[in-house]
């Protein structure tokens, strides 16, 4: 049997879901909701309580520093926003007809048993220029509505604060945040033309060379394809070589050891940390509470859940918090209460948002990626040897730059593993890329508080630059790996165990170490 729905008071309500008529005159600091006269001796029995009133002056000036903000950077980015879309379809129109010309006059110079490969050739460029018209288009009418909503809530905020009511002012507050997104930018299709000076051979080879990324892969008939961001991009030598040389002075900025920047005792047990863009961050303890911490480790806002919370994670697109439960719910942080966006058939072990805004969720036995509204888009296969890819998902994390997941597999017995804990490395299709077992360098030495056990990764977080960031609990180690899983670096060493991690602004890293946050610093400034 459903459980019965508690009562939600709707915008502008000024009486008690509770107590029928009565007014809602005081606010509860502890359930942070608004409340009645008769509350106070029955449900808020003992609860921290003020008046109403007393919130409207901070509330105004919440109110007024979104005006302002919103005024003087999101309404001008917002037209450059648009004003760029202008650009993008002008840049789409001529560099469609700079290839096309091209290809024709490279198909002038073969013969006519090329003709069928050119028509085909073309037909695939004009269905990706449309499709980047229409992505454009479609992107410069999100922009476009963004634009006109967020002018209206301006408006409805600015009506509150002239003539709203205590009611009005405190609804328009929480509204601020929740009501709108700005549009992702969306993914455009490229391509490039390299004619074949030397025309000898299969007839598709003295076409020449079709580069493209966009959307999903296309064949063209000739057993030739192009591919996708959607789908798995194959990159150009020259790409391969861009992509090396990155990798190469993302290294050469590791220091040798990290420094520690930020110590201090938490004031709550810590089991998984998602830090926020602005220097806070979402913590998850044993059970059921979420903690929103600052960078002092000052207690900002607190969440109660009804189930046991096994993980959470931040979107790196929306911000917001979601998190998987012990009763098979997919949760998000919506209004302060985490609130049910769908249901897993098993128990989620672990949760990660991706920048696709979909929601990858490890099980026992399989790792799967969903919407946001629960259909399944995408699950881990098999390997030849009949064993599950992953058996035993412990946290997973994506590369903000090659999509790449990372998954902590704990590899139970009975769970169809071996025992031994590792990382396994996947493309955004969920092919494995490589597993790495706990090995150092050879030159690491091996000192009293870094322990000699068996590798036990316990957190694992991507930073910016797409280097893995790895906690070993029990050795006290936090290690980086590049995102080929071809150098490790031990960073930090310690005489606790390192029970979480979690890459916030500027790759400064949060750890949870014995009863200590600490915060490093591994890249040189």
């Amino acid at each position: 049997m459903a459980a019965a729905k508690i009562p939600v008071r709707t915008k502008g309500q000024t009486t008690c879901h509770h107590h029928k008529g009565r007014q809602l005159e005081f606010y509860c600091k502890q359930c942070q909701d608004l409340v009645c006269p008769k509350c106070l001796s029955s449900l808020h029995s003992g609860h921290q309580v003020c008046e109403l009133s007393e919130l409207t002056p901070q509330k105004k000036q919440d109110i007024k520093t979104f005006i302002d903000r919103t005024e003087k950077n999101d309404l001008v980015q917002i037209g450059k926003y648009i004003t760029s879309t202008d650009t993008l379809l002008k840049d789409n129109d001529r560099m469609f007809e700079e290839l096309s010309h091209q290809l024709t006059m490279q198909t002038e110079k073969l013969k006519q048993d090329l003709d069928k490969i050119t028509a085909e050739t073309l037909s695939l460029y004009q269905k990706m220029k449309n499709d980047n018209t229409k992505l454009i288009h479609k992107y410069k009418q999100d922009i476009e509505m963004y634009n006109r909503q967020l002018k209206q809530q301006l408006t409805d905020c600015k009506s509150a604060l002239q003539q709203g009511s205590h009611i009005d002012i405190y609804d328009t507050e929480c509204e601020i945040d929740s009501r709108i997104h700005l549009p992702v930018t969306p993914v455009l299709c490229n391509v490039s033309f390299t004619p074949n000076k030397n025309p000898q051979g299969h007839l598709e080879q003295a076409l020449g060379k079709v580069t493209t990324s966009g959307q999903d892969k296309i064949s063209t008939g000739q057993g030739r394809s192009v591919s996708s961001s959607a789908g798995q991009q194959q990159p150009s030598s020259q790409q391969q070589t861009d992509d090396k040389r990155k990798k190469a002075v993302t290294r050469t900025k590791l220091l040798t050891e990290a420094r520690v920047v930020e110590e201090w005792e938490s004031p709550c047990y810590i089991k998984s940390i998602c830090p926020t863009t602005d220097d806070q961050a979402w913590t998850r303890n044993y059970s059921d509470t979420l903690t929103l911490l600052d960078r002092k480790g000052k207690v900002i806002q607190k969440v109660t859940h009804k189930a046991g919370i096994n993980d959470i994670s931040l979107s790196p697109t929306t911000h917001r918090l979601w998190a998987c439960d012990d009763q098979n719910n997919i949760l998000e942080l919506v209004s302060g209460q985490l609130t049910q966006q769908f249901t897993t058939k098993q128990e989620p072990n672990c949760i990660c948002i991706t920048a696709q805004n979909h929601v990858i969720v490890g099980m026992t036995g399989n790792v799967s990626k969903y919407t946001t509204q629960g259909q399944m888009v995408l699950t881990t296969k098999v390997t030849g040897t009949g064993k599950p890819l992953v058996c035993s998902p412990w946290r997973i994390t994506e590369c903000p730059i090659t999509n790449n997941v990372a998954v902590i597999d704990h590899s139970n017995k009975d769970d169809g593993g071996d025992g031994n804990r590792h990382v396994v490395v996947m493309d955004s299709h969920f092919q494995k890329l490589f597993v790495y077992r706990g090995d150092i360098p050879s030159t690491y030495k091996q000192t009293p508080q870094t322990g000699g056990g068996p590798f036990n990764p316990w957190g694992i977080v991507y930073d910016s630059q797409g280097n893995i960031i790895i906690g070993d609990i029990y050795n006290g180690k936090v290690l980086v790996i590049s995102g080929d899983g071809e150098e490790v670096k031990v960073i930090h060493t310690d005489r606790d165990w390192v029970w979480a991690v979690g890459v916030g602004r500027d790759d400064l890293l949060w750890t949870k170490i014995g009863v200590n946050v600490k915060m490093l610093q591994y890249y040189k400034v």
